[in-house]
C-alpha cells in the first residue's frame, strides 16, 4: 500500500491552509536521478508548518505535503502551462533551481512516462484533497476561503530583478476572491509599516489560486508570497529566527483570522 502523500487536519471555520512547497522528502529511488545538492532541496518553502501552527488554534483546515516540489511542483498545472509568460520560471517536474543550475545529473530528468506517473502518485492526491474540503467547508458555511502559503528567498535573479517586497498577496488580478475579501486584506496591510508589501505584484497567484478561486461560485482563494527574511535566515542551514517569527506572527494571525472571519455581500 502506498504511503500518504500528505497530512489534513480538519477545521470547523470556512478557511483552509494549504502549504504545497514545504515537503522536504525526496523518494530514495529518485535521489539518484539528482546532483548532490538538489538534496539539499533549499527551494522549499522553509518552516511554514510551524510558522502557521495557530492555524489550526483558530479553526483552520490545514493541508501539508510530505514531498518536496523537486519532485513535482503542487502549484503548477498539470498541462504544465506556463504560470507566468516571459520570465523564467519553474515547471511541474522542475529541471532547474531557482538559481538556474541543472536539478537533475546529465540525461536523468525525467521523461514522460515518469512525469505521468508522479503527477498519478503526488500531484492527483493533493488537489483531490484540497477539492474535497473546499466542497466540504463550502456545504457547512455557505462558502470557503483558501489561504495558499508559499516563502521565497528576498533576492533571486534568475527569477526576478532586485529584491522582493516582504509581503507578496496575489489575487489572481482581483479574479480569485470577492472584491470586498481582497480590499480588506488590502487595508490591514495598508495598517502597518513593519513590512513592505505588494497585492498582484510579481506574484499573482500560482495555479492552485487561480484553479480554485472561483467567487461566483462561493470559493475565493489567495495566495501569500512571503520573503524568508520576515521569519528565517536566508542562507544555510535556513534556520528559523526567534526575534523574526514573534514580529511577523502578529501580522500572519490577524490575516487568517481576517479570513475567517469575512463573509460574501449577498
Amino acid at each position: 500500500m502506498n504511503e500518504p502523500v500528505y497530512t489534513l487536519q480538519r477545521g470547523a471555520t470556512p478557511l483552509l491552509l494549504s502549504l504545497p512547497h514545504v515537503g522536504t522528502e525526496i523518494p530514495a529511488d529518485q535521489q539518484p536521478r539528482y546532483v548532490p545538492r538538489a538534496l539539499e532541496v533549499e527551494d522549499t518553502d522553509w518552516h511554514l508548518e510551524p510558522l502557521y501552527a495557530f492555524a489550526r488554534e483558530l479553526g483552520a483546515t490545514v493541508l501539508v505535503p510530505r514531498f518536496n516540489r523537486y519532485l513535482i511542483d503542487l502549484n503548477r498545472p498539470r498541462e504544465d502551462t506556463p504560470m507566468y509568460a516571459g520570465v523564467n520560471t519553474t515547471g511541474l517536474c522542475p529541471v532547474r533551481f531557482f538559481t538556474g543550475e541543472p536539478l537533475y545529473r546529465p540525461g536523468r530528468e525525467p521523461d514522460a512516462a515518469e512525469v505521468q506517473r508522479r503527477i498519478e502518485r503526488y500531484w492527483q492526491p493533493y488537489h483531490d484533497a484540497l477539492r474535497a474540503e473546499l466542497q466540504r467547508l463550502r456545504g457547512l458555511h455557505g462558502h470557503a476561503v483558501l489561504f495558499d502559503g508559499h516563502s521565497i528567498k528576498s533576492e533571486l535573479p534568475w527569477l526576478f530583478e532586485g529584491e522582493l517586497p516582504a509581503l507578496n498577496l496575489g489575487t489572481a488580478d482581483g479574479g480569485s476572491c470577492a472584491a470586498s475579501l481582497r480590499e480588506a486584506m488590502a487595508a490591514l496591510l495598508e495598517s502597518q509599516d513593519a513590512y513592505s508589501h505588494v497585492i498582484d505584484g510579481r506574484f499573482k497567484g500560482g495555479y492552485i489560486t487561480r484553479h480554485y478561486g472561483r467567487p461566483a461560485e462561493n470559493v475565493h482563494a489567495v495566495q501569500l508570497e512571503m520573503c524568508w527574511r520576515c521569519y528565517m535566515a536566508e542562507d544555510a542551514p535556513y534556520r528559523l529566527d526567534a526575534a523574526r517569527v514573534a514580529g511577523i506572527e502578529p501580522l500572519l494571525r490577524r490575516l487568517l483570522q481576517l479570513l475567517i472571519d469575512w463573509r460574501p455581500r449577498e
